[in-house]
């Protein structure tokens, strides 16, 4: 999975916020409330974040309604693996990204660590 474009973060960011399936129109409204965009921009991108398996749509009326796929956290996560996978050094790359994470951040990389064990352990 790669990173999203620009205007691809914008769109997932306010469907992530939301929590809630929307149209391009729902989006393109939000987005106009900080700079102006055509209809057309937003629904080419919705459809291209569709075609990639970021969003499922269906219709309501002559309008589609797109929903993610995955939540925020399930797509940096996959960001992350990619990223690793593709390191011939994952743990070099592992001990250089804990040196620069803040305390809390270290907390919470702990607790992730100590819940994925339970899970295993299950």
């Amino acid at each position: 999975m790669r990173q999203l474009g620009e205007l691809e973060a914008e769109i997932m960011h306010r469907l992530w916020t939301w929590g809630r399936p929307a149209t391009a129109r729902d989006v393109l409204t939000d987005i106009n409330k900080q700079r102006h965009l055509a209809y057309s921009t937003v629904k080419t991108v919705a459809d291209i974040l569709h075609r990639k398996g970021l969003l499922t749509r269906h219709k309501e009326g002559r309008a589609w309604v797109y929903t993610p796929t995955c939540t925020r956290q399930q797509y940096t996560a996959s960001l992350m693996h990619e990223v690793l996978g593709g390191n011939p050094d994952p743990a070099g790359a592992l001990a250089s990204f804990v040196e620069q994470i803040s305390p809390e951040e270290a907390d919470a990389l702990r607790s992730a660590l100590r819940a994925a064990k339970r899970r295993s352990e299950t």
